[in-house]
């Protein structure tokens, strides 16, 4: 596949699409399609995930980097490639040059998670770590790219890697040809360019709705200036697509071609990632879980057939226990309270007690004794409980107050 300016026309074909969709056969997994029949009764009609998370690598970016690479000259390949990455299109670069033979140097923020640091190196690439973002990561990579003449393989902003994640979208329409709307992540917009220039070049009724990160989204004020504008210090728990300036390729195919840019707060996300978990029984990562995001927040607004893409499942652990306490929390089925007591023999107890006969699960308690604020005979007990709900929550505090505890928050 030839490389094509951003000022061509058009920049990615669905001849390239399908191209990319051969030479990844026996290299990338056709992902399977699950229904959900949460979303589908929220929604009002068929919700599926497309689960990209059971991908090689556990995202889609395997499509993309594979696709890149392949393309290269056999002097390219033989001067080896270089990326930046916090997680995903580093393992997708590692495993496809090791499939490829191709030597692959790969830059990582200091603080990205160990199991990805990890699983890049055991696919095969040397892992380098520099700077604290993202964008320190990438500088560092195309620093070594222009001193040692390595390839430097970009996350999103090319064709041939538009065309590798495009195969997505040839799947989806494989698999629920009745769709009438997906929906999908976007951080640089590699994804949501291949999905949509395959889907409208066969099936222009569909509609196409990309979802970000409210404290990461550049394509809102992008698309309304006409051009890419970064965003300074965007901040999400979605790594996924926690990208400060949408790429010059895929912005103008998603400018042309996808119908609506959709915002998720990160309290959605949480929820997102907590239903895939409970109700799908799918590990995602909480850039995948935007698309699930942007149905809860608002599930009448979308056409259905709906295909929800799950673009990635590789969440840390640590994060992935942080998140799940969170969309507890915002479903009202984790609360942490604070109230003071009198300090006597018992009184923890008799508290204890109270919360048994209101069926409130006790997680955790804090007992101090020993603090300025606290009168000669008080103690103050932090208490994380499990509830059933919002209205739960409610009656748990309820019954506290009229027990004649003091709830301070």
């Amino acid at each position: 596949m030839s490389y094509r300016t951003a000022d061509s026309l058009p920049p990615v074909t669905l001849d390239d699409v399908r191209g990319a969709q051969k030479m990844l056969t026996g290299v990338a997994r056709v992902t399977a399609m699950e229904g959900s029949r949460h979303l589908t009764q929220l929604v009002g009609a068929p919700v599926h995930f497309k689960c990209e998370n059971l991908q090689r690598t556990g995202s889609f970016k395997l499509r993309g980097a594979y696709v890149r690479i392949a393309g290269l000259l056999p002097e390219e390949r033989a001067a080896g490639v270089v990326a930046a990455s916090a997680g995903n299109h580093a393992q997708g670069v590692a495993l496809a040059s090791s499939l490829l033979g191709v030597r692959s140097t790969v830059f990582m923020p200091k603080g990205a998670p160990l199991p990805k640091i990890s699983a890049t190196r055991d696919y095969g690439a040397e892992v380098r770590l520099h700077g604290q973002v993202v964008d320190e990561t990438l500088a560092a990579a195309q620093e070594y790219a222009a001193g040692t003449g390595a390839v430097f393989i970009h996350p999103f902003d090319h064709c041939d890697i538009i065309a590798g994640q495009g195969t997505v979208g040839l799947e989806i329409l494989e698999q629920c040809p009745e769709v009438r709307t997906i929906v999908v992540g976007i951080g640089g917009g590699g994804l949501a360019a291949g999905i949509a220039t395959a889907v409208k070049a066969l099936r222009p009724d569909v509609r196409i709705v990309g979802v970000q990160a409210a404290g990461a989204a550049a394509y809102p004020p992008s698309l309304a200036a006409g051009h890419p504008v970064a965003v300074d210090n965007p901040a999400t728990m979605a790594d996924g697509i926690k990208v400060g300036r949408p790429g010059d390729v895929p912005f103008r195919i998603i400018g042309d071609l996808v119908d609506e840019i959709r915002t998720v707060t990160e309290d959605e996300l949480a929820t997102a990632l907590l239903l895939c978990l409970e109700r799908a029984k799918l590990v995602v990562e909480p850039a995948g879980a935007s698309p699930v995001a942007a149905l809860l927040s608002d599930p009448g607004a979308f056409e259905g057939p709906v295909v929800a893409v799950l673009s990635g499942g590789n969440v840390d652990p640590l994060l992935l226990q942080r998140v799940l306490r969170h969309g507890m929390a915002a479903q009202g089925r984790y609360l942490a309270v604070r109230l003071r007591l009198t300090d006597r023999p018992g009184a923890l107890a008799t508290l204890l007690g109270v919360l048994s006969v209101v069926d409130a699960n006790v997680l955790d308690v804090s007992h101090v004794r020993t603090d300025p604020r606290l009168g000669l005979t008080e103690a103050e007990v932090e208490l994380h409980l499990e509830t059933k709900g919002t209205v739960h929550c409610v009656e748990v505090g309820q019954a506290l107050r009229e027990a004649g505890y003091t709830v301070i928050g």
